[in-house]
């Protein structure tokens, strides 16, 4: 069997081939940038206000566009627009590299620039997802999506960030120009997708009404409803407790740049492992029993990290916590991408990630204010005690949730 066969088996088809090809080639493009935006940013600026501001500022349309985008993927040629998408990123780009390169750019313009490609991000994440339920079989949905989880980690968390950083030290703009071409090289690729027709609505509607009717079909469904609160509290404690992550890795752990750098990389193994794993785990336990093991690993994760001091501890529990975050999210966005009627996916998957992201936001807020209250252990105590808390107000849900697709609508 070919590496490409192991990697995106033909059972899936060949549109989840290119799917998987471009997501490979864009999320190659964002490894790389993840490590060069930082660095231009600090070449620029010493301001923390600014620094903050960068990141910032490409969360924000998903909390002003993220409902409005959802909509929109709903009402078009998912296809189309994801390639439309990504060529616009790529000219947004290649724009930042020119100005780089010129030494014309300014902070100014890099804040513009991190503005537009976060608007783009809420319509090209969204479409992505609807593109993989569209284009695999709903039994298959599983293996796939762990297929593009382990190859988000390999390109955009392993390869992509070296890369970047290789780049930036030989030419600061080129791994915005490099970015551009794995955007412009993804466009490619899925434009050779080819999908069966989807049935829409061909009634005029206003994008308002849209939004409303895919918030009142959540709302309405007890377990998609559920999984998305799920998701959302849970990103809350996740993200207080790794919100001083690299202050816990220096003064608990005792590591240097190296030495964080590493740890890190444990989780992306772990990932590696429960992308490998996937459909191992899906034929032998249920879904539920997935989700509940992964919640409790989640709940054991901020114990061990408040408890340990020992890096080696750290990084195995890291690793261990990597297969978690592959697993869960595979096994969520499967049980959501079987239970949401096509005609309103864009829609539903928009408030996922407004809650994911949201969630994010506001746990990194509240992380940052109880480590600075009482230590840089204490985000940890908050995200055991909140994750122990939410696991066993779910866990009998659980069950419903992962049937979410039995009680979905067509």
């Amino acid at each position: 069997m070919s590496l490409v066969d192991r990697l995106a088996p033909p059972s899936l088809g060949s549109a989840f081939r290119w799917i998987w090809a471009s997501s490979a080639a864009s999320n190659l493009g964002d490894g790389i940038v993840l490590a060069a935006s930082p660095l231009l940013v600090a070449s620029l600026t010493r301001s923390p206000l600014l620094v903050a501001l960068s990141v910032f500022l490409q969360q924000l349309p998903w909390l002003l566009f993220g409902f409005v985008a959802g909509a929109y993927v709903d009402r078009v040629d998912r296809r189309r627009l994801t390639i439309g998408v990504d060529v616009l990123r790529a000219v947004v780009l290649l724009v930042l590299a020119g100005t780089v390169a010129t030494g014309v750019v300014s902070i100014a313009m890099v804040l513009v620039v991190a503005f537009l490609l976060g608007s783009a991000e809420t319509l090209a994440d969204n479409a992505a997802g609807t593109l993989v339920a569209t284009a695999v079989p709903a039994e298959r949905l599983g293996v796939a999506n762990s297929r593009l989880f382990g190859t988000g980690i390999v390109t955009n968390q392993l390869a992509g960030p070296p890369l970047g950083a290789f780049l930036f030290a030989a030419a600061h703009g080129l791994p915005f120009a490099a970015d551009a071409v794995c955007y412009l090289l993804a466009a490619v690729l899925v434009s050779r997708i080819r999908l069966p027709v989807t049935e829409r609505d061909g009634t005029a509607s206003s994008l308002r009404r849209e939004v409303a009717e895919g918030l009142r079909w959540l709302w309405a469904h007890a377990p998609v409803r559920t999984l998305a609160l799920t998701i959302t509290l849970f990103n809350v404690t996740f993200a207080a407790a790794m919100s001083v992550w690299v202050l816990y890795a220096r003064e608990r752990l005792g590591l240097g740049d190296v030495g964080f750098g590493l740890i890190v990389t444990c989780g992306a193994v772990g990932g590696l492992v429960g992308s490998a794993t996937y459909r191992w785990l899906e034929q032998r336990f249920s879904l539920a029993t997935l989700m509940r093991v992964g919640l409790t690993l989640e709940t054991l994760t901020h114990l061990g990290l408040a408890l340990t001091r020992s890096p080696w501890v750290a990084g195995a529990i890291m690793t261990l916590f990597g297969v978690h975050a592959v697993v869960w999210g595979t096994t969520s966005t499967t049980v959501r991408q079987r239970a949401v009627p096509q005609r309103l996916l864009g829609r539903v998957t928009s408030v996922y990630l407004l809650g994911a992201i949201g969630g994010s936001a506001v746990g990194t807020l509240l992380g940052g204010a109880i480590g600075q209250r009482f230590g840089v252990v204490a985000p940890y105590w908050f995200g055991f005690v909140g994750s122990a808390v939410l696991t066993v107000a779910v866990w009998r849900s659980l069950t419903h949730i992962v049937h979410a697709a039995e009680d979905g609508s067509a």
